[in-house]
C-alpha cells in the first residue's frame, strides 16, 4: 500500500542545468537531426542521498521548474491520483500542464457555460463581474496602504500619489458598468492598471536601484518588479487552473478572456479577479521586507529573470499564501486561500445554471 501512494524525488548529483539557454552551442545548426533518448537516466548521475518520499495525500498538484525526468509510470500515477502537473521553462514562463482525464464532468454545465459565452449579453455580465472585482481588489491594496497605522512608512508625497491614484481608479471603476463590449471593458481595466502601477514605486519601499518600476513590461519582463510579476501571474494561473479541474467547468470556455487554441482561457479569467491579492501583495512583501534581492535575478540585454534562488523564495511564499486561513464571511468558517478559489469556481457554476447570480471575489481585509 505505501508504493501505490507514495513518489519519490531523487536530485541529480549536480544541480547545473545545461540548456541551449545555459549553453548555447547545444542550438541545432540547419543540417542536424534533433535525437531524442529514450534510455533509462543514468543513476550515477543521481545523489540518492538526496532521495524525499513524497506522500500522495499531501499533493495537491506538481510545479516543475528546470530539468526533471519522469516516466510514463508517474504520469500514470498523477491521474490515477487525480494531480495536475504544470511546467515552467528556464526562465520561470509558465510552458504547460498535464491535465489528468476529467473525473467530475456533467454535460449540463458544460452546455451552460457554452450558452452563457454564445450570449453576448450573459457573456458581458460574467465579464463586468471580473473587471470589477479586479478593480475592487486593486483599490482595497491602494487603500490598504493609505491607513492611518502606515502613514510613518510613507512619506507625504507618497500618500499624496496614492490618494490620487485611489481617486483616478475609483472614477476609471464607475465606467465599468456602462462598457458595452469586451474590447471596451479590456481598455477600461487597462487604464486601470496602468494608473495602479506608477504608484507602486512609493509602494515598493526599496533603496535597491534593481527594483525601480514605472511601467508593467512583458514579454520579456526588463527589470526584476516586472520579472516577479510574470511569474507571480503564471503561478496565480496555474493555481486557477488546478481548482477549476476539481469543479465541473470546462477551463477552455472562459467570458472576459476570448477562448482560443492551446490555452486554458478560464484560468485566466480567474485569475484576474486574485491577482491584486495573492501575487501584487506577496510582491510588496518579498520587496519590502528584503527576502529578495537583487542577486536572486539575472539580467540580459532589455531581459530579466528570477534565478533558482529567486524562484525558491517566490515559490515557497506563494505556497504559505495558499495556506493562509481567513474566516469566510459568508460561510462563518475559516477557509485556505486556495480554497477561495475553488468556492470561486462553484459560485460561477451556480450562476451558470440559475440557480444564484454571480458576485465575483471581493477582499475585506
Amino acid at each position: 500500500m505505501r508504493k501505490e501512494n507514495t513518489i519519490c524525488f531523487v536530485p541529480y548529483a549536480t544541480q547545473e542545468e545545461v540548456t541551449v539557454e545555459t549553453d548555447p552551442s547545444l542550438y541545432l545548426e540547419p543540417d542536424e537531426l534533433e535525437t531524442y533518448a529514450l534510455n533509462p537516466v543514468d543513476e550515477t548521475l543521481l545523489d540518492t542521498s538526496g532521495r524525499r518520499v513524497i506522500p500522495v495525500n499531501n499533493i495537491d498538484s506538481f510545479f516543475v521548474f528546470g530539468e526533471v525526468n519522469f516516466n510514463s509510470k508517474f504520469l500514470n500515477f498523477l491521474t490515477r491520483n487525480r494531480i495536475p502537473l504544470h511546467l515552467f521553462n528556464y526562465y520561470g514562463f509558465y510552458s504547460g500542464s498535464y491535465y489528468p482525464r476529467e473525473h467530475l464532468l456533467s454535460g449540463y454545465v458544460v452546455v451552460h457555460q457554452v450558452k452563457h459565452y454564445s450570449s453576448r449579453k450573459k457573456r458581458m455580465v460574467l465579464a463586468h463581474e471580473f473587471i470589477g472585482a479586479a478593480a475592487a481588489n486593486i483599490l482595497r491594496n491602494l487603500k490598504y496602504y493609505t491607513a492611518d497605522s502606515r502613514h510613518g512608512a510613507l512619506g507625504h508625497d507618497s500618500l499624496e500619489l496614492l490618494f490620487h491614484a485611489i481617486t483616478q481608479v475609483e472614477s476609471l471603476s464607475a465606467g465599468i458598468a456602462g462598457a458595452h463590449d469586451i474590447p471596451e471593458l479590456m481598455g477600461i481595466e487597462g487604464n486601470i492598471r496602468k494608473v495602479y502601477y506608477q504608484v507602486w514605486q512609493h509602494l515598493l519601499r526599496s533603496a535597491d536601484p534593481a527594483f525601480s518600476f514605472s511601467e508593467r513590461v512583458k514579454r520579456p519582463p526588463d527589470n526584476a518588479v516586472n520579472a516577479l510579476v510574470s511569474f507571480g501571474n503564471s503561478l496565480m494561473y496555474s493555481a486557477c487552473l488546478t481548482e477549476i479541474y476539481r469543479t465541473q467547468l470546462n477551463p477552455t470556455v472562459s467570458f472576459l478572456h476570448e477562448p482560443s487554441e492551446r490555452r486554458f482561457s478560464l484560468a485566466l479569467d480567474l485569475s484576474e479577479v486574485f491577482k491584486p491579492m495573492f501575487v501584487d501583495r506577496m510582491i510588496f512583501k518579498l520587496v519590502n521586507t528584503r527576502a529578495i534581492q537583487a542577486k536572486h535575478f539575472t539580467s540580459a540585454l532589455n531581459f530579466c529573470h528570477l534565478n533558482d534562488a529567486g524562484r525558491k523564495i517566490v515559490v515557497k511564499e506563494f505556497e504559505e499564501r495558499m495556506r493562509t486561513t481567513i474566516k469566510h464571511r459568508g460561510l462563518g468558517r475559516s477557509v485556505s486561500y486556495r480554497r477561495l478559489i475553488r468556492l470561486e469556481c462553484y459560485k460561477l457554476i451556480k450562476h451558470l445554471i440559475g440557480e444564484e447570480s454571480y458576485q465575483a471575489f471581493r477582499s475585506w481585509w
